[in-house]
């Protein structure tokens, strides 16, 4: 990525990568990466707040060329693949595209549908057989599926479920004609539809799990843009604006042990949110922990409670906790 510094296209593409990836993967490559370079990803994903599918295809299109020609150099087999990918999306999605990359089945209708709206692609294939939807649906990642789900009338979401259910599987050709089908339809309906992707939240959520000094280092760049993005973050005291019972929710997420390191030299009313949201017990063996603890490493402390973040994050995503600070959404 060095190599990119001076190409603001390279850059644009980089950032959409990023975005693509997720909040915590981007984080970590981020996190690989000098200054210089971090800044002006910074700033070019603080910027985008849309991309044409033919950029996003581009973009995801040249990462796989490049990773293909790096595993030829160095290890020349599927293996590198499929370890590379895991690591940097988790075995959840890297299941679902592994063996498309792996086997050159790479489908450019079904592909291209994971970067559009929901909104969009329910449009698409609302009237398409059902089975066709199932299809569909089951080849998207579980979070796309249920957001178009929800696009469509509810007496078929309920059909479409069912076939998935008992979906064993489809023939490559098959698969291969529906992905046809579905590319002349995007072609046809689809002509100015663009992927949502990028804006200043999307930015403010990566930095949620990036060091202080990434924003200090954006705003030297850009400060007008640096306020918003800080504005827009949710940091470990806003915790203290979540509901009881959004803590109780988070509290079942969260590795007690991790929870102690989090909550290490924390202020008497944060300590106390979370200790009212417990039961006594539990309470009473956090307290003990906590006194039982000798010092901790700034360091990890903010490594703990950057993950409980991300999990406050993921379950407001989710719509199951409310989230509060200044990059929540209001509600009334």
């Amino acid at each position: 990525m060095r190599d990119m510094a001076s190409d603001t296209q390279s850059i644009r593409s980089a950032a959409m990568l990023l975005l693509a990836l997720g909040e915590s993967e981007a984080a970590t490559v981020l996190k690989q990466l000098d200054a210089k370079i971090v800044q002006r990803l910074g700033t070019a994903m603080a910027q985008l707040k849309q991309a044409s599918r033919e950029e996003v295809a581009s973009a995801v299109g040249d990462f796989v060329m490049t990773m293909e020609r790096q595993a030829d150099i160095k290890v020349g087999s599927d293996d590198y693949i499929r370890k590379v990918l895991t690591q940097a999306l988790g075995d959840d999605k890297a299941n679902g595209i592994i063996d498309r990359i792996v086997t050159g089945q790479r489908g450019k209708g079904l592909e291209v549908l994971k970067w559009m709206d929901p909104r969009a692609t329910a449009e698409i294939i609302r009237l398409e057989h059902p089975q066709i939807i199932a299809i569909v649906i089951a080849y998207l990642d579980a979070d796309m599926s249920a957001q178009v789900l929800g696009k469509l009338p509810s007496w078929l979401q309920s059909e479409v479920l069912l076939r998935v259910a008992q979906l064993e599987g489809i023939h490559p050709n098959a698969l291969s004609k529906l992905d046809e089908s579905i590319q002349k339809q995007i072609a046809l309906k689809g002509a100015s539809i663009s992927s949502s992707l990028g804006g200043p939240k999307a930015a403010a959520s990566i930095l949620n799990f990036m060091p202080t000094e990434t924003l200090e280092e954006l705003r030297k760049v850009d400060e007008v843009m640096g306020q918003r993005l800080q504005d827009l973050m949710f940091v470990f005291e806003d915790m203290m604006k979540i509901d009881d019972k959004g803590i109780q929710t988070i509290l079942r997420e969260v590795d007690s042990a991790r929870l102690v390191v989090a909550l290490k030299g924390a202020e008497p009313g944060m300590l106390q949110h979370f200790l009212k949201n417990m039961s006594q017990r539990a309470a009473e063996m956090l307290k003990d922990d906590l006194e039982s603890r000798g010092p901790v490493k700034l360091s990890e402390v903010e490594a703990a409670q950057k993950e409980m973040l991300a999990t406050a994050r993921k379950l407001a995503d989710a719509g199951t906790i409310m989230m509060g600070g200044a990059g929540g959404e209001a509600y009334v």
